[in-house]
């Protein structure tokens, strides 16, 4: 500390950027400041609560760095949070770019869904909020406008041409007049002006109609509902035909939401919201999150309309407005008031999720007579009639999954084996290794099944000289959770409607889609490996090497002789390869 006294005397009266490190040396918070020696000192003078406290009581060194400009200080603020990914840092883990649609500059031009612009490679729309808005325009567009589908231009008509969505140049020359005059219909359709394609619809489903056929005439109705939907989500409407963001955010002591409008062409497409705990002022902390949101765009739109916050320092990097009347600052408003909106529910969410799980853990507790189980491990068994054993075990703390203590174990051959051996070895060596590693232990076990793996999991317990309480999650004939019974097999009663069988059944969900899925992982690795050690000339390389070609034994399976050549098969080994499964088919 007597160092940190040292260095905050000497910090400078200028704009720049901070470092916070912990005991390891590792920058754990970046800041900016208008003036260093100010917001510096802030951190060590007076008192701190909740998260800004956990900060601090962590930070045992700082740097910093001086700039010319609080501008240049925030451009170097996402800089540096981007290189070193500091733990209490407003982390914007999706740093993608917003979609586009693209119709192709080909001669036979394709609707396409990009993150990329390549100038001169197409007409570019957007860009959209999210892929999911993106890809339901452009569904919409290729059951519109016939633009070809195919990837390459096939030798015969598809069925998108028989469904009157493709020109099919495979079979006609097609003017590039054509296709010009289909853009510009896209162009409109995309700026908001549904009336002329609704009313071409509607003629096409009165048409198909006269003419019994009865399946068009339902593909017409259902794209006009299509774009009927589509015009109700869009009520929130601009008839400048404007690209814009509009952002609002709202803040608890610890906790803020910020909240983007994105009107694409005028009209309200999507939001997104994003919940964060900051450590600053909150308005500086609103400045750094837009800041380190666009700063790695490609492309920005028109107009990214803010509430009244001090954004000088933002207009010098982006088409900053800050409206003062009219219907920008309603929607300046609308999103002021979804961001509270949606902070207030999250916390009452997370309120009452932590509730529900107290409760389930506090009862679960009182039913098997131990003190409240914060860390539960669970363990379940797969196979298939006894081959290809495995077991999967998941780890809840405080009711909620923690993946990276989830664990896969290959149940190692037996002279007896069933589901209480495979347990009675998986719980060996699970909690052996915890013991020679000196890790933590859990304070209860949950194993998949009935009183026998229950006994097993014990008798394990007891030769490694363990006291962990044990008990079993048992399932009905729908392979659905039923109960819950303790070391002597007991069923414990507990209501289907109490947190606690809500818990149970979460775990036990997981633990059996766990252990399931690395079960299908082995049995398939095994049943390729099997089927390839029969063939000459295939050995453990050759197999890697074709399944890395091939991905899958099926296509291996039905490669011709050229294809498994071309994975740098020998001749004489691809002659072997397709003899075999010929054979086999």
């Amino acid at each position: 500390m007597d160092l940190l006294r040292q260095k905050l005397i000497l910090l400078p009266e200028k704009p720049g950027v901070y470092l916070m490190k912990d005991r390891q040396g590792q920058i754990i918070y970046v800041g900016k400041a208008k003036t260093l020696k100010n917001r510096v000192k802030s951190y060590f003078t007076g008192s701190h609560d909740g998260k800004t406290g956990r900060l601090v009581s962590q930070i045992t060194d700082f740097e910093y760095i001086t700039t010319d400009s609080e501008v240049e200080a925030l451009v170097l603020e996402c800089n540096l949070i981007k290189k070193y990914n500091p733990k209490y840092n407003i982390l914007l883990r999706d740093d993608k770019t917003y979609p586009y649609l693209t119709i192709t500059e080909e001669s036979h031009p394709r609707v396409l869904v990009t993150r990329q612009i390549k100038k001169g490679s197409g007409k570019y729309f957007g860009p959209y909020p999210n892929s999911t808005a993106a890809k339901e325009a452009t569904r919409l567009l290729n059951r519109l406008f016939p633009f070809r589908k195919c990837r390459q231009i096939p030798a015969k008509p598809c069925l998108y041409f028989h469904l009157e969505q493709c020109l099919a140049p495979c079979i006609k020359t097609i003017s590039p007049d054509v296709y010009q005059s289909m853009r510009k219909e896209v162009s409109t359709f995309l700026k908001g002006d549904q009336s002329g394609i609704l009313t071409l619809l509607q003629e096409k489903m009165l048409a198909a109609s006269e003419a019994l056929q009865f399946e068009r005439a339902r593909e017409y109705r259902d794209l006009i509902e299509d774009l009927k939907q589509l015009g109700e989500k869009q009520n929130i409407t601009l008839n400048d035909f404007v690209d814009r963001d509009v952002l609002g955010y709202a803040v608890t002591n610890d906790q803020m939401c910020i909240q983007i409008f994105y009107l694409r062409q005028g009209k309200l497409l999507a939001r997104d919201s994003f919940i964060f705990p900051y450590y600053e002022d909150p308005e500086e902390a609103f400045i750094s999150f837009v800041a380190q949101f666009y700063i790695e765009r490609t492309v920005w739109p028109k107009e990214i309309l803010l509430p009244s916050v001090e954004t000088l320092v933002l207009a010098n990097l982006f088409p900053v407005i800050v409206p003062q009347k009219g219907k920008k600052r309603e929607l300046i408003q609308m999103a002021m008031t979804n961001a509270k909106t949606t902070l207030h529910d999250q916390i009452t969410l997370e309120i009452n999720q932590q509730s529900e799980i107290s409760q389930a853990l506090t009862t679960l507790g009182e039913l098997l007579i131990i003190p409240v189980p914060k860390r539960i491990e669970a363990f379940d068994i797969s196979n298939i009639a006894g081959t290809h054993t495995v077991a999967g075990m998941v780890q809840f703390i405080e009711g909620k999954p923690q993946r990276k203590g989830y664990r896969k174990f290959k149940i190692q051959p037996m002279e007896v084996s069933d589901d209480t051996a495979s347990m009675r070895q998986v719980i060996m060596r699970r909690y052996s290794r915890l013991l020679s590693e000196k890790e933590n232990l859990p304070d209860l076990i949950l194993v998949d099944g009935g009183k026998g793996q229950v006994t097993a999991a014990l008798k394990a317990l007891q030769e490694l000289d363990l006291t962990i309480p044990v008990a079993g999650m048992v399932k009905n004939d729908r392979h659905q959770t039923h109960g819950l019974i303790d070391s002597s097999g007991a069923m414990l009663p507990l209501s289907k409607s109490h947190p606690t069988f809500f818990l149970l059944g979460r775990i036990q969900d997981e633990v059996h889609r766990f252990a399931i899925t690395f079960h299908r992982q082995q049995r398939a690795k095994n049943m390729t490996l099997s089927t390839l050690d029969n063939i000459t000339g295939v050995g453990p390389k050759r197999k890697q090497q074709l399944l890395r070609h091939f991905s899958s034994l099926d296509d291996i399976q039905h490669a011709s002789m050229e294809e498994l050549q071309a994975a740098g098969v020998p001749q004489n080994t691809a002659k072997n390869i397709y003899a075999h499964f010929r054979g086999m088919l």
